[in-house]
């Protein structure tokens, strides 16, 4: 059995960096001294990954010429080029499915910073993949944060993911999807939101609590915090997270 493959969501502008994103690509502003997109990528090495997919679209040539082909982590790289504008999450998700396969694959926004355990996710693809009647999707939900007090969905006692429900998680930006939730999409951009609603509602979402480390970096002030928390970690304890 081939190991799942991951993709990296890279393409977006930024605007809420800005101006630090203007002439640098949100993934390659630095996290510790480290471009945040590498955090990741050492991180799914470790995990047994060998195959990434990343999507490309503002600045995207500048993200391809700092990580090449992925041999310096130990990994193969290939890029989904959208262009600018890209393609929205969604979009961008269908335009790589060439490059991912027909097998789920684990997906990261590659504007979050996560402990979560990319092994635990790679197991579950796998897992899917040999399911008779998989799901479409397993999603990594996390504490609502202060800038999405009112969550994106619930989560039941099953680990079923609900839209509607008494306690309301946030989705962290990690999942694993399954190539067939874009049945019946078209080319061209579209949101991923209402394809993940649509499988919900067929009780075909399953879901897990991450109660660890996790920040939507989003903001300035966010980077310099999480820059500010890696350096007093790695201090301590060294590069190894």
């Amino acid at each position: 059995m081939s190991r799942a493959r991951a993709f990296i969501l890279a393409a977006g502008r930024g605007q809420r960096m800005r101006p630090l994103t203007d002439h640098t690509p949100k993934p390659l502003l630095l996290v510790a001294g480290k471009p945040l997109i590498e955090w990741h990528l050492q991180r799914l090495r470790a995990a047994g990954f060998e195959d990434v997919v990343i999507n490309l679209g503002w600045l995207g040539a500048r993200i391809e010429q700092a990580l090449g082909n992925g041999a310096r982590f130990g990994l193969r790289i290939a890029y989904s080029d959208e262009g600018w504008p890209a393609l929205e999450t969604g979009g961008g998700l269908f335009n790589a499915l060439p490059l991912l396969g027909r097998a789920p694959f684990v997906l990261i926004n590659g504007d979050v910073w996560c402990s979560a355990d990319y092994a635990a996710l790679r197991a579950r693809a796998e897992q899917l993949a040999q399911a008779s009647a998989p799901d479409l999707a397993h999603l990594l939900l996390v504490d609502n944060p202060a800038h999405n007090p009112d969550g994106d969905f619930a989560l039941d006692a099953n680990q079923r993911v609900q839209s509607q429900g008494a306690t309301r998680l946030t989705f962290s930006g990690l999942s694993v999807l399954n190539p067939a939730l874009f049945n019946g999409c078209q080319p061209g951009a579209f949101p991923l939101a209402p394809l993940l609603r649509q499988a919900i509602n067929q009780g075909r979402v399953s879901g897990e609590h991450h109660r660890g480390d996790w920040v939507d970096v989003g903001t300035p002030e966010r980077l310099a915090q999480l820059d500010a928390q890696l350096q007093s970690a790695r201090q301590s304890q060294g590069d190894c997270f």
